[in-house]
Protein backbone atom coordinates (compact mmCIF):
# COMPACT_ATOMS: atom_id res chain seq x y z
CA UNK A 1 0.00 0.00 0.00
CA UNK A 2 1.20 3.31 -0.78
CA UNK A 3 -0.10 6.13 1.05
CA UNK A 4 -0.91 9.55 0.06
CA UNK A 5 0.83 12.59 1.44
CA UNK A 6 -0.50 15.58 -0.13
CA UNK A 7 -3.25 16.20 -2.50
CA UNK A 8 -4.39 19.55 -4.36
CA UNK A 9 -7.01 20.46 -6.55
CA UNK A 10 -5.30 22.48 -9.15
CA UNK A 11 -8.19 23.33 -11.29
CA UNK A 12 -11.68 21.44 -11.29
CA UNK A 13 -10.72 18.06 -13.31
CA UNK A 14 -7.00 18.10 -12.76
CA UNK A 15 -5.65 17.11 -9.12
CA UNK A 16 -1.75 17.12 -8.13
CA UNK A 17 -0.74 14.05 -5.06
CA UNK A 18 2.28 13.29 -3.69
CA UNK A 19 2.66 9.23 -3.00
CA UNK A 20 4.88 8.03 -0.82
CA UNK A 21 7.34 5.56 -2.86
CA UNK A 22 10.73 5.86 -1.52
CA UNK A 23 11.92 2.94 -4.33
CA UNK A 24 10.60 4.80 -7.58
CA UNK A 25 11.29 8.27 -6.25
CA UNK A 26 15.27 7.50 -5.83
CA UNK A 27 15.12 6.72 -9.70
CA UNK A 28 12.33 8.03 -11.62
CA UNK A 29 13.64 10.70 -14.14
CA UNK A 30 11.84 13.02 -16.16
CA UNK A 31 9.72 11.60 -19.30
CA UNK A 32 9.19 8.56 -17.53
CA UNK A 33 5.94 7.13 -15.88
CA UNK A 34 4.50 4.62 -13.01
CA UNK A 35 1.24 2.35 -13.45
CA UNK A 36 -1.25 2.46 -10.58
CA UNK A 37 -3.91 1.15 -9.17
CA UNK A 38 -6.72 2.10 -6.74
CA UNK A 39 -7.76 -0.56 -4.83
CA UNK A 40 -7.07 -4.49 -5.36
CA UNK A 41 -10.15 -4.83 -7.79
CA UNK A 42 -8.73 -1.43 -9.87
CA UNK A 43 -7.34 -1.50 -13.90
CA UNK A 44 -4.15 -0.69 -13.89
CA UNK A 45 -4.01 3.02 -15.57
CA UNK A 46 -0.18 5.15 -16.43
CA UNK A 47 0.48 8.53 -14.92
CA UNK A 48 3.68 10.48 -15.75
CA UNK A 49 6.17 10.92 -13.02
CA UNK A 50 5.77 14.90 -12.28
CA UNK A 51 8.24 15.26 -10.03
CA UNK A 52 9.75 13.73 -7.09
CA UNK A 53 11.33 14.62 -3.90
CA UNK A 54 14.03 11.83 -3.49
CA UNK A 55 14.64 12.62 0.78
CA UNK A 56 11.07 12.58 1.46
CA UNK A 57 10.97 9.26 -1.10
CA UNK A 58 8.29 10.96 -2.50
CA UNK A 59 6.31 10.88 -6.11
CA UNK A 60 4.35 13.56 -7.48
CA UNK A 61 1.29 12.50 -9.59
CA UNK A 62 -0.96 15.01 -11.94
CA UNK A 63 -3.96 13.60 -13.38
CA UNK A 64 -7.59 14.38 -15.07
CA UNK A 65 -10.49 12.98 -14.26
CA UNK A 66 -11.92 11.23 -17.38
CA UNK A 67 -13.01 7.74 -16.73
CA UNK A 68 -13.60 4.99 -13.56
CA UNK A 69 -10.26 5.23 -12.13
CA UNK A 70 -9.30 8.74 -12.00
CA UNK A 71 -12.86 9.49 -10.46
CA UNK A 72 -11.89 7.00 -7.94
CA UNK A 73 -8.28 8.02 -7.56
CA UNK A 74 -9.82 11.82 -6.79
CA UNK A 75 -11.86 10.84 -3.85
CA UNK A 76 -8.72 9.89 -2.21
CA UNK A 77 -7.55 12.50 0.19
CA UNK A 78 -4.13 13.01 2.67
CA UNK A 79 -3.65 9.85 4.58
CA UNK A 80 -5.65 7.53 2.27
CA UNK A 81 -3.56 4.72 0.44
CA UNK A 82 -3.58 3.12 -2.95
CA UNK A 83 -3.31 -0.46 -3.74
CA UNK A 84 -0.31 -0.24 -6.39
CA UNK A 85 2.32 2.16 -7.48
CA UNK A 86 4.81 0.34 -10.20
CA UNK A 87 7.93 2.36 -11.74
CA UNK A 88 9.94 3.93 -12.95
CA UNK A 89 8.40 2.53 -16.60
CA UNK A 90 9.66 3.83 -19.86
CA UNK A 91 12.95 5.96 -21.17
CA UNK A 92 13.65 9.11 -19.73
CA UNK A 93 13.45 12.64 -21.83
CA UNK A 94 16.91 13.03 -23.25
CA UNK A 95 18.28 16.23 -22.14
CA UNK A 96 21.98 15.98 -22.11
CA UNK A 97 24.17 18.62 -24.16
CA UNK A 98 20.81 20.81 -24.98
CA UNK A 99 21.45 24.17 -25.39
CA UNK A 100 18.22 25.80 -26.24
CA UNK A 101 14.81 24.56 -26.49
CA UNK A 102 11.28 24.83 -26.46
CA UNK A 103 8.70 22.92 -24.76
CA UNK A 104 4.87 23.12 -25.96
CA UNK A 105 2.15 21.52 -23.49
CA UNK A 106 -1.11 21.71 -23.86
CA UNK A 107 -3.91 20.94 -21.46
CA UNK A 108 -2.77 18.29 -18.19
CA UNK A 109 -0.05 17.60 -20.68
CA UNK A 110 1.77 20.50 -18.80
CA UNK A 111 2.25 18.28 -16.19
CA UNK A 112 4.25 16.22 -18.19
CA UNK A 113 6.11 19.03 -20.04
CA UNK A 114 6.67 20.88 -16.64
CA UNK A 115 9.46 18.45 -15.05
CA UNK A 116 11.20 18.07 -18.63
CA UNK A 117 11.73 22.37 -18.36
CA UNK A 118 12.80 22.04 -14.86
CA UNK A 119 15.81 19.46 -15.59
CA UNK A 120 16.50 21.03 -18.72
CA UNK A 121 16.78 24.61 -16.63
CA UNK A 122 18.95 22.85 -14.13
CA UNK A 123 21.18 21.68 -16.72
CA UNK A 124 21.69 25.53 -18.35
CA UNK A 125 19.47 25.14 -21.51
CA UNK A 126 17.51 28.04 -22.31
CA UNK A 127 14.01 26.64 -22.09
CA UNK A 128 11.06 28.66 -23.84
CA UNK A 129 7.74 27.46 -22.61
CA UNK A 130 4.67 27.60 -24.45
CA UNK A 131 1.83 26.42 -22.70
CA UNK A 132 -2.08 26.50 -23.48
CA UNK A 133 -5.33 25.74 -22.10
CA UNK A 134 -9.34 26.36 -23.23
CA UNK A 135 -9.89 28.97 -20.65
CA UNK A 136 -8.03 30.39 -17.67
CA UNK A 137 -9.85 28.86 -15.16
CA UNK A 138 -8.33 25.58 -16.47
CA UNK A 139 -5.01 26.88 -16.46
CA UNK A 140 -2.27 25.08 -14.36
CA UNK A 141 1.81 25.14 -12.91
CA UNK A 142 1.72 28.96 -14.18
CA UNK A 143 4.00 29.69 -11.32
CA UNK A 144 6.24 26.60 -11.94
CA UNK A 145 6.96 27.36 -15.43
CA UNK A 146 7.82 30.70 -15.06
CA UNK A 147 10.68 29.71 -12.57
CA UNK A 148 11.88 27.02 -15.15
CA UNK A 149 11.54 28.81 -18.15
CA UNK A 150 13.30 31.92 -19.60
CA UNK A 151 10.45 32.88 -22.17
CA UNK A 152 7.36 31.47 -21.44
CA UNK A 153 4.26 32.00 -23.24
CA UNK A 154 0.79 31.19 -22.21
CA UNK A 155 -2.18 30.61 -24.44
CA UNK A 156 -5.66 30.39 -24.25
CA UNK A 157 -8.57 29.24 -26.88
CA UNK A 158 -11.05 31.79 -25.46
CA UNK A 159 -8.47 34.40 -24.91
CA UNK A 160 -9.39 34.83 -21.18
CA UNK A 161 -5.65 34.85 -19.87
CA UNK A 162 -2.58 34.86 -21.45
CA UNK A 163 -2.38 35.39 -25.61
CA UNK A 164 -5.68 34.12 -27.78
CA UNK A 165 -4.80 31.10 -29.71
CA UNK A 166 -3.13 27.83 -30.26
CA UNK A 167 0.15 26.94 -29.01
CA UNK A 168 1.20 26.57 -32.60
CA UNK A 169 0.83 30.46 -33.33
CA UNK A 170 3.59 31.51 -30.93
CA UNK A 171 5.84 28.57 -31.91
CA UNK A 172 5.74 29.64 -35.22
CA UNK A 173 6.26 33.60 -34.62
CA UNK A 174 9.44 32.61 -32.26
CA UNK A 175 11.22 30.45 -35.20
CA UNK A 176 9.96 32.82 -37.89
CA UNK A 177 11.58 35.66 -35.57
CA UNK A 178 15.00 33.98 -35.65
CA UNK A 179 15.14 31.44 -32.54
CA UNK A 180 17.19 28.62 -32.94
CA UNK A 181 15.90 25.69 -30.91
CA UNK A 182 17.86 22.52 -30.50
CA UNK A 183 14.63 20.60 -30.13
CA UNK A 184 11.09 21.25 -29.77
CA UNK A 185 9.23 18.91 -27.23
CA UNK A 186 5.83 18.96 -27.17
CA UNK A 187 3.71 17.40 -24.64
CA UNK A 188 -0.56 17.40 -25.04
CA UNK A 189 -3.14 16.14 -27.11
CA UNK A 190 -2.80 14.26 -29.96
CA UNK A 191 -4.06 16.49 -32.17
CA UNK A 192 -1.92 19.40 -30.88
CA UNK A 193 1.38 17.25 -31.29
CA UNK A 194 0.62 16.38 -34.59
CA UNK A 195 0.22 20.20 -35.55
CA UNK A 196 3.31 20.99 -33.45
CA UNK A 197 5.31 18.62 -35.98
CA UNK A 198 3.29 20.04 -38.75
CA UNK A 199 4.87 23.28 -37.63
CA UNK A 200 8.40 22.70 -37.04
CA UNK A 201 8.51 20.31 -39.53
CA UNK A 202 9.09 23.01 -42.61
CA UNK A 203 12.09 24.22 -40.71
CA UNK A 204 13.53 20.69 -40.13
CA UNK A 205 13.57 21.59 -36.24
CA UNK A 206 13.56 17.67 -34.39
CA UNK A 207 10.73 17.49 -32.39
CA UNK A 208 9.96 15.32 -29.61
CA UNK A 209 6.38 14.13 -28.88
CA UNK A 210 5.31 11.49 -26.07
CA UNK A 211 2.60 9.44 -26.61
CA UNK A 212 -0.01 8.11 -24.11
CA UNK A 213 -1.74 5.70 -25.71
CA UNK A 214 -3.64 2.53 -23.36
CA UNK A 215 -1.50 0.75 -21.24
CA UNK A 216 -1.85 -2.57 -19.32
CA UNK A 217 1.25 -4.28 -18.10
CA UNK A 218 3.49 -1.54 -18.78
CA UNK A 219 6.30 -4.07 -20.26
CA UNK A 220 5.20 -4.61 -23.73
CA UNK A 221 3.75 -7.63 -23.69
CA UNK A 222 -0.18 -6.96 -24.04
CA UNK A 223 0.58 -4.97 -27.07
CA UNK A 224 -2.23 -2.44 -25.96
CA UNK A 225 -0.04 0.62 -26.60
CA UNK A 226 1.30 0.30 -29.93
CA UNK A 227 2.16 2.82 -31.82
CA UNK A 228 3.09 3.37 -35.72
CA UNK A 229 6.34 5.00 -36.01
CA UNK A 230 8.73 5.25 -38.59
CA UNK A 231 6.71 2.85 -40.31
CA UNK A 232 7.16 0.16 -37.52
CA UNK A 233 5.25 -1.15 -35.06
CA UNK A 234 6.62 0.26 -31.47
CA UNK A 235 5.34 0.17 -27.77
CA UNK A 236 4.95 3.01 -25.82
CA UNK A 237 5.65 1.69 -22.53
CA UNK A 238 9.61 0.47 -23.79
CA UNK A 239 10.04 2.42 -26.42
CA UNK A 240 8.73 5.23 -25.45
CA UNK A 241 6.83 7.25 -24.22
CA UNK A 242 8.72 9.72 -26.71
CA UNK A 243 9.61 9.51 -30.06
CA UNK A 244 10.52 11.73 -33.44
CA UNK A 245 7.16 13.46 -33.61
CA UNK A 246 7.96 13.71 -37.54
CA UNK A 247 7.66 9.71 -38.01
CA UNK A 248 4.57 9.23 -35.54
CA UNK A 249 1.38 8.14 -37.24
CA UNK A 250 -0.78 10.31 -35.28
CA UNK A 251 -4.04 9.69 -37.50
CA UNK A 252 -3.38 5.95 -36.54
CA UNK A 253 -2.84 6.94 -32.87
CA UNK A 254 -6.14 8.88 -32.84
CA UNK A 255 -8.18 6.51 -33.91
CA UNK A 256 -6.94 4.04 -31.20
CA UNK A 257 -7.61 6.58 -28.46
CA UNK A 258 -10.76 6.88 -28.78
CA UNK A 259 -11.93 3.10 -29.56
CA UNK A 260 -12.28 2.43 -25.64
CA UNK A 261 -14.46 5.80 -24.75
CA UNK A 262 -18.13 4.57 -24.47
CA UNK A 263 -16.50 1.52 -22.57
CA UNK A 264 -15.19 4.25 -20.10
CA UNK A 265 -17.75 6.57 -19.93
CA UNK A 266 -20.64 3.59 -18.85
CA UNK A 267 -18.47 2.60 -16.29
CA UNK A 268 -17.32 5.90 -14.83
CA UNK A 269 -21.03 6.87 -14.84
CA UNK A 270 -21.82 3.75 -12.67
CA UNK A 271 -19.04 4.70 -10.46
CA UNK A 272 -20.52 7.50 -10.04
CA UNK A 273 -23.94 6.33 -9.02
CA UNK A 274 -22.23 4.20 -6.22
CA UNK A 275 -21.23 7.21 -5.38
CA UNK A 276 -24.33 8.58 -5.05
CA UNK A 277 -25.73 6.22 -3.04
CA UNK A 278 -22.99 6.16 -0.69
CA UNK A 279 -23.72 9.73 0.04
CA UNK A 280 -27.48 9.14 0.56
Amino acid sequence: MYKITSKRELNPTVTMMDIEAPLVARKAQPGQFIILRVDENGERIPLTVAGCDREKGTVKIIFQIVGASTELLGHKNEGDYIQDFVGPLGRATHTEGLKKVAIVGGGVGCAIALPVAQKLHELGCEVHSIIGFRSKELLILEDEFKAASDKLIIMTDDGSYGEKGVVTEPLKRLIEGGEQYDEVIAIGPLIMMKFVTLTTKPYNIKTIVSMNPIMIDGTGMCGGCRLTVGGKTKFACVDGPEFDGFEVDFDEAMSRGIMYRPFEQEQREHVCNLFQKEVQ
